[in-house]
């Protein structure tokens, strides 16, 4: 049952944003925001109001004997309705990730097994790609190292667009390759890994560096990297005393190296904090669509049975060309649903 104080409040705070808009005040901006994250959720308590309005006015109906035919009629599909409205509620009202319509640092390593974890990677960074592409979003490669057999040593991306965070942040974790390697010649099948991580980027206000606890250094860029090396002194490489973090960022301008640089290592700090408190709530218990850990085995790319498996939700999907192509939104869909029933569980107990 919803509270019905509950669903009160946040229409008194709809109508309170509503007046103060109108009359034009000063943080305009801020209250703005406010209304637009609450107007799907007002709209959603309006529709339930209705609906339960109707189905009191339909009982009342039954005591009229010229409407009770109608009424009979009327009841049934309106309580049919009464459940789907109740959960679409619900869904609205649960807590949200104040971090969920942020830029994203997705970054992607090799794990175990060599050369093809490498080129595993690499098939990774080229299936994000692709969904970026579909979605209409922005994919800057920020820092990329590549194998010499034209794998992926390290990935930092930066993705942009709508909802990034929300719709990759169970991207995070182990995923294990299983096939038979280009460089294998008697056909044999190995398994490979390769770790992600997506990080929801910070803002100015998540994260206040003190200077004295980094240190910057001017570098020559070297090694593989494809265009994002360069021989220019322009590399800058930020190390975050405290924890031991290290940001490098090898553009071609020594300027933008240090704000990219700054960027992501704002981010990965932010990330720390955030693991923190998630740690600290979910200390007696572990959600099943996954606690984000880097270690944790999240998925299995088998291509000799042409399947993608995700262990967390148990699905399973005959169609790993089109994964690989970048068609992850079954997969993602399904693991955002299941994570909004594991919160929704949490409110009831």
């Amino acid at each position: 049952m919803i509270a019905t104080d509950t669903l009160m409040q946040i229409l008194q705070r709809f109508q309170f944003l509503e007046a103060s808009m109108a009359e034009g005040t000063s943080d305009i901006a801020v209250l703005a925001k406010e209304y637009s994250d609450l107007k799907p959720v007002v709209d959603e308590i309006q529709s339930y109001q209705q609906l339960t309005s109707d189905i009191a006015d339909a009982e009342e109906m039954l005591l009229d004997p010229e409407m009770k035919e109608l009424a009979d009629e009327e009841l049934p599909v309106l309580r049919a309705r009464l459940p789907l409205a109740e959960s679409a509620l619900q869904l609205t009202l649960l807590p949200k990730d104040e971090a969920d319509a942020r830029p994203a640092m997705l970054e992607i390593r090799p794990g175990t097994g060599g050369d093809e974890a490498g080129l595993f990677a690499g098939d990774l960074m080229r299936m994000y790609q692709r969904y970026c592409d579909n979605h209409g979003w922005k994919f800057e490669i920020i820092e990329y190292n590549e194998s010499e057999l034209g794998g992926v040593k390290e990935l930092v991306a930066r993705i942009s667009g709508e909802n990034v965070f929300a719709r990759l942040k169970y991207e995070s974790g182990v995923h294990r390759v299983q096939r038979v390697p280009t460089t294998e010649s008697g056909g044999r099948i190995h398994t490979s890994a390769a770790t992600v991580a997506v990080l929801p980027e910070a803002q100015d206000v998540d994260i206040n560096i003190n200077t004295n606890d980094i240190r910057i250094d001017t570098m020559r860029a070297s090694g593989a990297g494809g265009q994002h090396v360069n021989t220019t002194d322009s590399a800058v490489r930020i190390t975050h005393i405290p924890t031991g973090i290290i940001v490098v960022s090898a553009e071609k301008s020594q300027h933008r190296n240090r704000e990219i640089a700054m960027t992501v290592l704002k981010t990965r700090l932010y990330d720390l904090e955030r693991q923190k408190l998630h740690d600290e709530r979910s200390a007696s218990r572990k959600s099943m669509v996954g606690s984000g850990d880097r270690s944790e085995r999240i998925r299995t790319y088998n291509f000799p049975q042409g399947r993608m498996t995700d262990h967390r939700i148990n699905l399973t999907l005959y169609k790993l060309d089109q994964v690989m192509a970048g068609d992850l939104d079954e997969t993602i869909d399904a693991l955002t649903t299941h994570a909004q029933a594991e919160l929704l569980a949490e409110m009831e107990n």
